[in-house]
């Protein structure tokens, strides 16, 4: 996870809600469990100890030791995250042991809607307190915050992926890394249509927010970003490491209106001048116009023989665009992690397919989420009811908390984790259509 920004642009949160999660105090039972330990858990809320606590999650995800300029520019970026510290008074620094922070945004769920949620990041222990409990107590928190807070489920993306299925989190939307040869791919998307133009990276910061705010609210699993990210993307920033490397196009339809924008960075190769090296960092496209537009930019550019881009779609159309599949290596992991807490505001929340209904036994080991539940779908839109232990009405699906994050975007298939055992179902094959979705789930970004 990467040192998350404030969410100070962000137009569609309840601005109470945010005010109210940024200012309610640490979870007392977590506290109380690491005063045991002769440790202390407290908000981080003065100068002094933010610039100390941004130093320390530096240190955590191996980052050299930061500047002055660079911990101004974080603080002064980050006023909105509510940053929780673990100290040990036995230390010989007032820095803190271990680090979390989170914010609210909101999670586009399947059929556009969106849900509150936590986001969470900069999750750290230092290597001298580790096994001491202290990340349980940190997650754990985090999540106890949540539900005191109305907020039906947190979401994260992680560093280390095996820690956070413990705490109910689950891999709900992966992302894809692509490699290209340009010289072998080809084309064989649509044909060219509006135009093209370079831009600089400060048009690029004002376009692209707007742009995506478009995307988001049909992609399941995007989050809203917030301001500062934004900077960081652009390299507008005044601490912005090479921030000329960048470069940023447009594309404009026909009716003059920019519908698409790109970041990249080009890398020379010395020993041949004709396969320098292309980083796509941000791709957005509004449109299918858009999009194909930009890709075509992108692999026809001279003097390129290789095209990396990561945080892209597990079922990008780029790969019907190009006229030799075998022209990408594609590899696939998870990226955004999900944590539901209310399952029957979670539920209905997001559209299914077609009619149908299913009886969900679910799990929690930190009993934040136990029940049972009866989900109806009409029409692609589902109501829940608590039925406690009343004999079931409809077919039954058994599962973990974690389990059933996995399914709730669409990202991995009912069928799929009963044919691994990770949860049990009456019929599968009845019980798995009701969840899935048009659209693979993705996150374009790293928070």
């Amino acid at each position: 996870m990467r040192l998350p920004v404030p969410l100070s642009s962000v137009g569609g949160m309840d601005a109470s809600a945010a005010d109210a999660h940024l200012a309610r105090d640490v979870d007392p039972i977590s506290r109380e469990r690491l005063e045991a330990q002769g440790l202390q858990m407290r908000l981080v809320t003065d100068d002094a100890d933010r610039e100390a606590f941004i130093q320390v999650v530096a240190r955590g995800f191996l980052d050299p030791e930061l500047t002055d300029e660079q911990v101004r520019e974080t603080r002064a970026r980050g006023s909105h995250r509510r940053l929780t510290g673990v100290y040990d008074p036995q230390a010989p620094t007032s820095a803190p042991v271990a680090t979390s922070a989170s914010w609210l945004s909101e999670l586009t769920v399947p059929g556009g809607g969106v849900l509150p949620g936590s986001a969470v990041s900069a999750v750290s222990v230092a290597p001298t307190h580790r096994r001491r409990g202290i990340a349980r107590a940190l997650l754990e928190a985090e999540l106890r915050s949540a539900v005191a807070g109305d907020v039906p489920l947190a979401m994260l993306t992680v560093s280390e992926a095996t820690l956070y299925g413990r705490y109910g989190f689950a891999p709900a939307a992966s992302a894809a890394t692509w490699v290209i040869d340009t010289k072998r791919a080809g084309w064989r998307g649509p044909g060219r249509s509006g135009r093209v133009d370079f831009i600089p990276r400060e048009t690029w910061r004002e376009i692209a927010p707007a742009l995506h705010e478009e995307v988001r609210q049909r992609s399941a699993g995007e989050l809203e970003i917030p301001a500062g990210h934004w900077d960081s993307f652009a390299g507008t920033r005044p601490d912005a490491k090479d921030p000329g490397k960048r470069r940023a196009i447009q594309w404009r339809d026909d009716a003059g209106r920019v519908r698409g924008a790109a970041l990249y960075t080009v890398t020379e190769n010395s020993d041949d001048w004709t396969k320098s090296r292309v980083d796509v960092s941000s791709l957005i496209a509004v449109t299918p116009a858009a999009y194909a537009a930009l890709w075509r930019f992108l692999l026809e550019l001279d003097l390129v023989g290789e095209i990396h881009a990561g945080e892209l779609a597990v079922d990008e159309p780029l790969w019907w665009m190009i006229a030799d599949q075998r022209a990408a290596t594609i590899t696939v992991r998870d990226h955004q992690y999900v944590r539901i807490i209310d399952v029957p505001r979670a539920l209905e929340a997001r559209t299914y397919t077609g009619s149908g209904d299913v009886v969900l036994d679910v799990e929690d080991s930190l009993g934040l989420s136990t029940g049972r539940w009866h989900l109806q779908v009409v029409d692609g839109i589902g109501t829940v009811e608590d039925v406690g232990d009343s004999a079931a009405a409809a077919p039954v699906l058994r599962l973990g908390i974690e389990e059933l994050s996995a399914i709730y975007l669409g990202g991995v298939s009912v069928a799929t984790l009963a044919g691994a055992g990770r949860l049990a179902v009456d019929d599968p094959d009845l019980v798995a259509p009701l969840f899935l979705t048009p659209r693979a789930p993705r996150l374009s970004f790293w928070y």
